[in-house]
């Protein structure tokens, strides 16, 4: 049973899975921090380019499985037109209320 995304603990957390299952990418900037970093599977990645291709272009959605107790990291279902469902963990760094930097990877 997915974890809804309004219990999620860490409200910088919350706003990034919002922003990404809304395909909304104005919300989505503002939840990062001007100068926010990224990895996906220990590779940095344009942040931008990024988001564009696994996310916004492609209709990516989080179903989020599980929390750490910091509320930082989660396991999630994601999923997106080009690659299908995938078990992912994500790990968020926060920053003035923001994310600063998440990496992202299969679980």
């Amino acid at each position: 049973m997915p974890i809804a995304v309004s219990k999620l603990t860490e409200p910088a957390v919350r706003a990034f899975v919002t922003a990404v299952n809304a395909h909304d990418r104005q919300s989505f900037r503002a939840a990062l921090t001007p100068g926010a970093t990224m990895s996906d599977d220990g590779s940095e990645r344009d942040i931008d380019e990024w988001t564009e291709s696994e996310i916004f272009s492609s209709n990516g959605h989080m179903d989020i499985e599980k929390q750490t107790a910091d509320g930082l990291g989660l396991v999630a279902r994601y999923r997106n037109d080009t690659w299908g469902e995938m078990r992912t963990m994500w790990r968020f760094t926060v920053e003035d209320g923001k994310v600063g930097r998440f990496e992202t990877g299969q679980a």
